[in-house]
């Protein structure tokens, strides 16, 4: 099984005794949703095989560029929706949210010269903020949430005492904020100590030298700390004003 000189076979071999491990270490311990990493994996594997077909063919192309980012952008908010609730008001918040740390760490990223302003470029960072700016909104989102019910007694002390639902749960917001940038921080942190990151190794298995793919990377993760801030400050901002105990999302 060979595709564009590439022999898949052992790739195909390797990941399914991965899924394997995974769900035999699920299934011993009785872990509801055995099944589920298994078939996140074959998900992955469809929907990457898929965009890799397709950006063979757009990646010069920075219209196209810009269609695969937007669907990319939709589907990011989408998820983020459900996972904290759903309904027309989330989706607005997190579209907003999203959108704006994402946009503003792109412009910056281009603006200063970091890197090029390249179709190449646009593609992988814009795709790697999306994704990190999607699951940083889910984290704050829930986290404020989860927050705001589980001490919701306290939230009604202070609007007893005459505080604005915003300023009743501030704190709170503000814990949410930081909580949901932890992974972040903890991987930036640990750069080159802990983990290579994917977009380290990947440039440099692009043929970058270590000096330009750490360049990239610095970039990348410096972004995704803008991204993700500006995402939970504005999510925790715009869901901050709480009247009645909120519903947390399963």
């Amino acid at each position: 099984m060979t595709i564009d000189g590439i022999d898949l076979l052992p790739t195909v071999i390797g990941v399914l005794v991965l899924a394997a491990i995974a769900t035999v270490a699920l299934v011993a311990f009785r872990v509801p949703g055995r099944w589920t990493p298994s078939l996140a994996i074959l998900r992955g594997a469809l929907q990457l095989a898929v965009i890799s077909a397709i950006l063979t063919g757009i990646v010069s192309q920075p219209a196209w560029i810009g269609v695969a980012l937007l669907v990319m952008f939709g589907i990011a908010t989408g998820v983020a929706t459900r996972r904290t609730g759903g309904g027309a008001r989330t989706l607005l918040i997190m579209t907003t949210s999203i959108g704006a740390g994402a946009v503003v760490s792109i412009g910056t990223v281009f603006a200063t010269g970091a890197l090029a302003p390249t179709p190449r470029y646009l593609l992988a960072i814009g795709a790697i903020l999306i994704g990190n700016s999607m699951s940083i909104a889910t984290l704050a989102g829930r986290r404020f949430t989860a927050s705001v019910a589980d001490r919701w007694d306290e939230v009604e002390g202070w609007l007893a005492l005459g505080a604005t639902p915003r300023r009743s749960t501030l704190d709170l917001a503000r814990r949410a904020v930081r909580e949901a940038l932890i992974p972040s921080i903890d991987q930036t942190k640990t750069t080159g100590l802990v983990v290579l990151p994917g977009a380290f190794v990947g440039a440099i298995f692009g043929g970058l030298s270590p000096l330009e793919a750490g360049r990239f990377q610095i970039v990348v993760l410096a972004a995704i700390m803008a991204a993700g801030a500006i995402t939970a400050v504005l999510i925790a901002t715009w869901l901050g004003p709480v009247r009645t105990k909120p519903v947390v999302a399963v």
